[in-house]
């Protein structure tokens, strides 16, 4: 496993890292969720994500119970604070209420004094960025988080935060955004804007929600027990993702991997990792053998002629306008 800076900060994380969107505390149970965490502490994954709103709360207790007596200092843990987590009416935001308090149960469910990155989940338009920059900047001086990230931010929301973040000396150094070859929209202003901030990409859904391993097939019926068929954004997916011109496309993939020596899974993972100002692509399982494949892509370095192929079968079909970063609703946020 390689390491990448984080931006332009000196916190080191794992070329690809561990997320338990989705799985955790709902599609696997306890015993398979801690399977696939050890086995990614095996493979040199150091770089956990979650966040408090996944699986209600549940995933970040299973993660916090998944990583208990490993050396704390060896791992990079992150979670995030937006979407609502009770009824209250301040159960939800980017408010500075919000936010201390839910640091206290993030910290609670995953057994920790600290978490290394603490993201605002998106960008909250009802809460004034500055009084969410200071609650974070409090949360950094108290030692409870050490850097601070966001999610799915637009370029500007970017520079905003980050000028802020400069005043009051807060240590801004991350994005995470979908990105993927079938999902290209950061590379037309957020990643010019980060790459000027010095902030980096920890990149979700590196495969497009499993479509570019290949498992769905063009005028096939999709696999049983798959995203096709979960409740928790699959209608999204099947519109987005299940379309015959995209499955056509992916399918014109496999050959170009198979010539490269690769998998598709590898392709994919590989293929975000190109972009320098990629600092870790995170990557789930539901069984802990899948993880193999995955981390193998740290390392690879797909060369021009292939790039060149895979720009030539996907562009058409890629997603490019800046217009879709607007705020994801909550069955497709990752």
């Amino acid at each position: 496993m390689q390491h990448r800076f984080l931006g332009n900060s000196g916190l080191k994380v794992s070329e690809v890292s561990y997320g338990n969107w989705i799985t955790h505390g709902s599609q696997v149970d306890d015993d398979a969720a801690h399977a696939c965490v050890a086995r990614a502490l095996e493979l040199g994954i150091t770089t956990f994500d979650t966040a408090d709103v996944y699986a209600g709360t549940r995933a970040e207790e299973v993660m916090g119970r998944a990583l208990s007596g490993q050396r704390r200092d060896q791992l990079e843990i992150f979670t995030k604070v937006y979407w609502p987590t009770s009824a209250s009416p301040n159960g939800r935001g980017l408010s500075r209420k919000h936010i201390c308090e839910s640091i206290d149960g993030s910290l609670r469910r995953l057994g920790t004094d600290y978490v290394d990155l603490y993201q605002a989940h998106r960008y909250d338009h009802q809460t004034p960025l500055e009084e969410t920059m200071l609650a974070f900047a409090d949360l950094v001086r108290s030692g409870k988080v050490l850097y601070v990230g966001v999610s799915e931010w637009t370029a500007d929301q970017l520079r905003a935060g980050a000028a802020l973040a400069r005043e009051l000396h807060v240590p801004f150094i991350s994005n995470q955004p979908q990105y993927s070859m079938l999902w290209r929209v950061i590379e037309a202003e957020v990643i010019p804007a980060s790459e000027e901030l010095g902030i980096g990409q920890i990149v979700w859904s590196p495969m497009a929600q499993g479509v570019l391993t290949g498992k769905y097939r063009p005028g096939e019926p999709v696999p049983t027990a798959s995203r096709a068929e979960d409740t928790n954004g699959g209608a999204d997916f099947v519109g987005r993702w299940l379309r015959p011109e995209v499955l056509e496309a992916v399918a014109a993939l496999a050959p170009l991997a198979a010539d490269a020596g690769i998998s598709m899974v590898q392709m994919a993972v590989a293929w975000v990792l190109r972009q320098p100002n990629v600092s870790s692509a995170i990557v789930g399982a539901s069984r802990p053998e899948q993880l193999d494949e995955s981390v193998s892509a740290s390392g690879i370095e797909l060369d021009a002629d292939l790039l060149a192929a895979i720009d030539e079968v996907l562009t058409p079909i890629s997603v490019t306008d800046p217009s879709h970063t607007a705020q994801a609703s909550p069955a497709t946020r990752p």
